[in-house]
């Protein structure tokens, strides 16, 4: 099982969006299921599309989710020479020729099977080109391009996911293997890499399995084992189409932009096609490694669902210590334009990170416990307000001397609890009708940490100074 070789190649033509951030997750939980080799290609070969900066975001993409790569990575643009060898190897063979037709032919014979009312199909013997004209041309130097002689038998493999699927050669091109430039196409380069690399399982979304006949039929012309294909499912958008920038973000990167975790953003992608049997939502990374298989791998399509993304992303972060979140919500405090100066941010992040979905989200709550401006009230704080009418002010002004009693050096959330506490029994008030209000004047919100501990964790002035405010609005 240590022989087992899978591989990711991204093209860095745009940023590593979630379906190939998937497509890498799944080669690198099998590669570590197996105790395999997982292996990193970049295949670069569109010399006007693709860019290191690119490149560089692939490569952050994957390092931010944890995955990381045994060999590589690769670059396939230095492959050239070892393409076109195998190129001349088919050709030499008799597996592949030469052909001269120009575009303008080419579009013509488009245009004729369409105007016949049917596909346009190259092979050799639906455009013949006389012996003769070949000899002036390659006499003239026209350029050529190099096709692959596409075999007229049955072309079929066992995928890992899909099962049985069978092909017949003589419904498929003759398609180009080497441009006139001499620059190999998608297929041929890409077998040819794969061989070189002794690449055992294919793993890669299933918008490839057209591709996968030609590539197997340039594995026997090339005299190689076939690897073992996997067609992963596609990810669609909650309209059921193909997720695209129309659904919102798809780049890996605007993830960890919006507060997401790497483990949570790995478990949620991991659930996107395979399913570790039961019913778990949560499972820790040593355990996908330990039940990942192909077998488990599902057929339909999955739906990215952000709403499920930011719940499970809410269950790491409360699984989190403060310190562990420290970094990331300091990041976002800064992208937040946020300074917290000297003020200890770990107890507050420890008492707001339960109720968290996003460190975005949670980096916001700090935000405002810091910094007033940045205190909006919401519906429900409104509509709270609206409800309670003139008792909201009046349950301010009935807790606002008893915490102001309290000094700077007993202020504590046991302390302003039992305050409060008293203050509802002496006015025989709800609890509720107590510390909602202060909950409202503090967050704007009806909805944070228990009160005594946001009390604590403002501190006491800022406390004051908030209710005074919402007593005198």
């Amino acid at each position: 099982m240590s022989a087992t070789r899978v591989r990711f190649a991204p093209s860095p033509t745009g940023y590593l969006h979630v379906g190939g951030a998937r497509t890498a997750l799944f080669n690198w939980l099998y590669a570590k299921h197996v105790g395999g080799t997982f292996v990193l290609r970049i295949e670069d070969t569109d010399k006007e599309r693709s860019t290191d900066a690119h490149t560089q975001v692939i490569l952050d993409g994957m390092t931010w989710l944890g995955i990381t790569w045994d060999e590589g990575p690769f670059f396939q643009g230095e492959y050239g020479p070892r393409h076109r060898a195998d190129a001349e190897a088919l050709l030499a063979a008799g597996k592949a020729y030469k052909d001269y037709h120009t575009a303008a032919e080419l579009d013509a014979a488009r245009a004729k099977a369409s105007a016949a009312g049917g596909a346009f199909r190259f092979t050799r013997a639906l455009m013949p080109m006389p012996a003769e004209e070949i000899t002036r041309r390659e006499a003239a130097g026209d350029p050529f391009v190099i096709r692959f002689a596409m075999p007229d038998e049955e072309i079929a493999w066992d995928d890992a996911v899909h099962g049985h699927i069978s092909w017949q050669g003589r419904d498929l091109d003759d398609f180009i293997i080497l441009r006139s430039d001499g620059s190999a196409i998608y297929n041929l380069a890409v077998v040819s890499d794969d061989i070189a690399m002794k690449i055992t399982h294919v793993i890669r979304g299933d918008d490839h399995i057209s591709n996968t006949p030609k590539q197997i039929a340039l594995y026997r012309a090339l005299g190689a084992e076939l690897p073992i294909f996997a067609h992963l499912p596609m990810i669609l958008g909650a309209d059921g189409k193909k997720l695209s920038k129309r659904h919102g973000a798809t780049a890996v990167g605007d993830y960890q932009d919006m507060g997401i975790m790497p483990a949570a953003m790995r478990n949620f992608l991991a659930l996107m096609g395979w399913s570790p049997g039961g019913d778990e939502e949560i499972v820790p990374e040593a355990e996908m490694i330990a039940r990942f298989t192909l077998e488990a791998v599902q057929k339909k399509a999955s739906v990215f669902d952000t709403t499920k993304l930011e719940w499970m992303n809410g269950q790491y972060l409360s699984q989190l210590s403060a310190e562990e979140l420290l970094a990331p919500v300091e990041r976002q405090l800064g992208i937040l334009g946020v300074d917290a100066g000297t003020r200890d941010l770990l107890p507050i992040i420890d008492a707001l990170k339960a109720r968290a979905r996003t460190v975005t989200h949670l980096a916001e709550q700090v935000a405002s416990r810091l910094d007033r401006s940045r205190l909006v009230r919401d519906d429900k704080g409104n509509a709270l307000v609206t409800k309670m009418g003139e008792r909201f002010a009046q349950s301010l002004r009935l807790s606002y001397p008893a915490l102001e009693a309290v000094s700077a050096a007993e202020w504590n959330a046991e302390k302003v609890d039992a305050v409060l506490r008293a203050v509802g029994e002496a006015n025989t008030l709800k609890l509720g009708d107590v510390m909602q209000p202060i909950r409202v004047a503090l967050t704007g919100g009806t909805v944070s940490e228990p009160v005594n501990d946001l009390l604590a964790v403002v501190g006491r002035d800022e406390s004051l100074a908030r209710i005074d405010l919402a007593i005198k609005a």
